[in-house]
């Protein structure tokens, strides 16, 4: 992890829910978030499966956490997807899916079948992962979808990403309703400092942190081990259904 902040974080936000005998799939769960979640499962007593693109960061984190399995490939291969949750040896209790990355391209740059691809891969991944849990995933667990805040407020390039934050929820509190009792939840997150995050952001990361310090209300970059917290939370808790949940640390309270 890149954060200066994940061991920190870390530490104050040690799971309090237990998940003893419980196996959670994390679809995208070689690095950041995924990665943090799926340690914080272990350490609550539960199992993991770990799916992930890249093959070597897989085995990695894999050999870390004495997975009960792995399968790599990429998760917009929703035949692909799908088939892997069909063919999990028996049920699981909760399935987290954090791949995918936000799109910032101006309307001039805009590659159409590019949008295209970002806009609808993401809502068909999900659907895949909604349709192919029916048989495998257990009354009363639930899916976990990863999406953002950052899109809801307007600015130059953010029309694909804009549109995805939007949908999101709807996509969620619908999918609550048909596949229920089954839970699913979305966990919209502002800045968090990732891997990802420092790819994006290249040698403005560290100027990007020092500001969300200063302006932030809580004083502190918002960092991975903060969601993987929530996301064991709406694990553990099974009155929660069809809502999206924001964590960012108060950035949508502040200038951006």
């Amino acid at each position: 992890m890149t954060s200066e902040t994940s061991g920190t974080s870390a530490a104050r936000h040690a799971p309090g829910e237990t998940l003893a005998g419980q196996t959670v799939v994390v679809v995208g769960g070689s690095a950041g978030i995924g990665l943090e979640t799926a340690r914080q499962v272990r350490a609550a007593g539960g199992q993991v499966v770990l799916a992930a693109r890249n093959a070597e960061r897989l085995k990695r984190a894999a050999d870390e956490l004495n997975a009960l399995s792995t399968a790599a490939f990429d998760a917009h291969d929703t035949d692909r997807l799908e088939r892997f949750l069909g063919e999990l040896p028996g049920q699981v209790d909760h399935v987290l899916v954090t791949a995918g990355s936000p799109s910032y391209t101006p309307l001039d740059e805009i590659d159409l079948a590019d949008a295209g691809r970002d806009f609808g891969g993401r809502i068909a991944m999900l659907l895949a992962v909604a349709r192919a849990s029916r048989a495998k995933v257990r009354a009363g667990g639930t899916l976990l979808f990863i999406g953002g805040t950052g899109g809801r407020r307007p600015a130059l390039g953010m029309a694909v990403t804009g549109a995805l934050t939007a949908a999101l929820p709807a996509l969620t509190a619908n999918l609550a309703l048909e596949i229920a009792p089954i839970r699913v939840n979305l966990i919209a997150a502002g800045f968090v400092d990732t891997p990802l995050s420092a790819s994006l952001l290249g040698d403005q990361l560290d100027a990007r942190r020092d500001h969300l310090r200063k302006t932030l209300p809580i004083g502190r970059v918002v960092g991975p081990a903060d969601v993987a917290a929530l996301a064991l939370h709406l694990m553990a808790n099974d009155a929660l259904t069809g809502a999206t949940y924001d964590i960012d640390g108060g950035q949508q309270l502040v200038a951006p």
